[in-house]
């Protein structure tokens, strides 16, 4: 835009432009509609272009507006860390909210250590944790604008900052009752339960089964790991399930944990963040308590 137009303008036309809706643009930046419409308005000289246009009940970008959004995003983003930009960190006075995308499983693994680094550092500071979707991970890039960090193992997003956290294994999970041992042809027969299995697969579990020639017979597909132990118990169910994850919902006795019948790569657990966030000093405080947690938890 023009060296006249202020950031603010900048930030209503992000708003805008993310959310095609001047309602809930106005919400986002809690002004109110008339004020956002204005702005609109202005923006709407500015460019020369409706930016908004109407389509039944809601609102489109123009092709002109579709090729600013993300251009736009990026500066709004980059001028936040600007302005928000601190010399140091002092977790101790921190009052600063974290935002951290996780499934259950990296929860159960490495949650409580998290929070109990944060504690005893940074007892002021928040940490929000929200769940993987195929949304989020999909769309990790512009995620990741407005999220501190990405928990997730490697062969699903590319081209971001990262660093390893820990390493997993694959294991079976089946009743209680079952036997100690479980063959290819035993799971080639038996009903799966399958984690995220939609559009990204999130989890690794059934391209690890198809590597090895196991065709799935999937009934269930749910979003949740913690939820297998109650699909699985007093049933010829399987799933596959990172090993510490599984070693923990065995130990409820319902389920129990068994060998795979033949070799699997390795998970790796990683963190993935923007490359705005890579120099932030309360950041890299945030990044080396996940990493002070993953070498607990191995230990």
């Amino acid at each position: 835009m023009a060296r006249h137009a202020d950031l603010n303008m900048l930030t209503a036309l992000d708003a805008l432009l993310t959310e095609c809706s001047v309602t809930r643009a106005a919400e986002r930046l809690q002004i109110s509609q008339p004020a956002m419409s204005s702005a609109l308005a202005r923006l709407r000289r500015h460019f020369g272009d409706d930016l908004l246009t109407r389509a039944g009940h809601s609102y489109q970008l123009t092709p002109l507006a579709a090729r600013l959004a993300a251009a736009t995003a990026d500066v709004v983003a980059a001028a936040d860390q600007v302005l928000s930009a601190q010399p140091d960190f002092d977790p101790a006075r921190s009052r600063r909210t974290f935002t951290v995308i996780m499934s259950d499983y990296a929860l159960t693994v490495l949650g409580a250590a998290v929070a109990a680094l944060i504690d005893r550092q940074a007892p002021h500071v928040r940490l929000h944790v929200q769940p993987t979707t195929r949304q989020n991970v999909d769309q990790a890039a512009e995620e990741l604008r407005e999220v501190d960090l990405l928990v997730l193992p490697h062969g699903i997003v590319t081209g971001l900052p990262h660093r390893n956290l820990y390493q997993d294994e694959w294991a079976c999970l089946v009743d209680a009752a079952a036997g100690a041992e479980l063959t290819v042809a035993d799971l080639a027969r038996r009903s799966w339960v399958l984690t995220y299995h939609d559009g990204t697969a999130i989890t690794t579990a059934a391209r690890e089964l198809r590597t090895h020639g196991i065709e799935l017979d999937a009934r269930l597909v749910v979003e949740s790991y913690t939820v297998l132990p109650a699909l699985i118990a007093g049933t010829e169910r399987v799933a596959l399930v990172q090993r510490q994850l599984g070693a923990a919902m065995a130990e409820t006795g319902r389920v129990r944990l068994v060998e795979c019948p033949f070799p699997t790569a390795p998970v790796v657990e990683a963190m993935w963040w923007h490359p705005g966030h890579e120099n932030d000093p309360a950041h890299r405080w945030l990044r080396q308590c996940f990493a002070d947690a993953a070498i607990q938890v191995q230990q």
